[in-house]
Parts: C-alpha cells; structure tokens; sequence
C-alpha cells in the first residue's frame, strides 16, 4: 500500500510540476523555415500562390491520396478554400483559406483544422529575391495554445518544423526540375 501511495505522490507531483511550467510559457508560437530556390521570384511565388500546387510537394497533402478535397473560389486569390477530409487520424479534417496576397512577396493562409483537434492557425509563405535568378522561400506557421496545452509549444519546432523544411526541400526539387 505504501508504494501504491507513493507512486501516486509520484504521479501528482508531476503534473502539479507540469502545470507550474505552463504557466510561464508562451502561449504564442512561430515556426519559420527556409529555402533557397534556384528560379526567379515571379516563377517560384506563381506556383506557392496556388493551394492545390501543395498536392506537389506538402507531405501533409500526401498523407491519405484517397483523402476528399472540395476547393471554394479561385485558386491563388484571396478568399479562396481548399477543404479537406480524410478518414487518416494523422490527415484529419480542415480547411486553408487564403487570406492575403502581397504580390511576389508573401501569401497568408488561416488554416482551420476540425478533426482530430479543432484549432485555427496562421501560416504565411514569403518569398524575397537574391538575385534574378534565385529566390528565398520563408514558410512560417504561427498560432496560440491555451492553458496548459501552451505546454506544448515547448517542441512545437520539432513537431511541425521538420515537416515545413522537408515541404520546401519538395517545393524545390518540383521548381528545379
């Protein structure tokens, strides 16, 4: 009985731990990856702007191929929704909508998610030339947890960070072909 009891202490003392550190962490989060893509800004930015070119390179677009795509409006304009809904936990079920366009240079997107966790986050694709004939692509995704889930902004980088790098790392062999 004594260890039960214990074990118990054990058990509270770690969560009580957990929602101490909660409370000092950031409940914003921005994770911003980057490419340097060997094509010119115009080129590289007429292909980011358009959601269904994702289908090409974002490994998230690739997780369920069976996945039910609905598209509102059109494509590479603001207001325009690529939906999606998949029976894979790990695809789930959302929308993007593009929100704002700054020609040649940036892209914001509100992505929605419904299933397996509602939440809505900002994602924003900036491109900015090097020279004429190279361009750098910034991917940033940005978005708030509550309390204590802001917990886990603490490896939202390693979550969703090595996605977007392998996204861009795609998006680069596609534009470089």
């Amino acid at each position: 009985m004594k260890i039960l009891k214990r074990i118990l202490f054990v058990i509270l003392g770690l969560i009580a731990l957990l929602l101490i550190i909660a409370l000092f962490v950031k409940k914003d989060y921005a994770i911003t990856k980057e490419v340097v893509i060997n094509k010119p800004v115009a080129e590289v930015f007429n292909y980011v702007r358009y959601l269904k070119n994702q289908d090409n390179y974002s490994i998230w677009n690739q997780i369920d191929p069976g996945m039910k795509k609905v598209y509102t409006g059109t494509d590479g304009t603001i207001g325009f929704i690529y939906a999606w809904d998949s029976k894979n936990k790990n695809a789930g079920k959302g929308a993007q909508e593009i929100k704002a366009i700054d020609e040649n240079k940036r892209v914001d997107v509100e992505i929605r998610f419904e299933e397996p966790m509602e939440g809505t986050n900002q994602a924003s694709v900036i491109t900015t030339p090097i020279d004429s004939n190279k361009t750098k692509v910034e991917w940033g995704f940005y978005g708030k947890s509550p309390y204590p889930f802001n917990l886990m902004n603490l490896c939202m980088d390693a979550l969703v960070g090595s996605d977007l790098q392998t996204n861009l790392e795609n998006l680069k062999k596609v534009l470089e072909k």
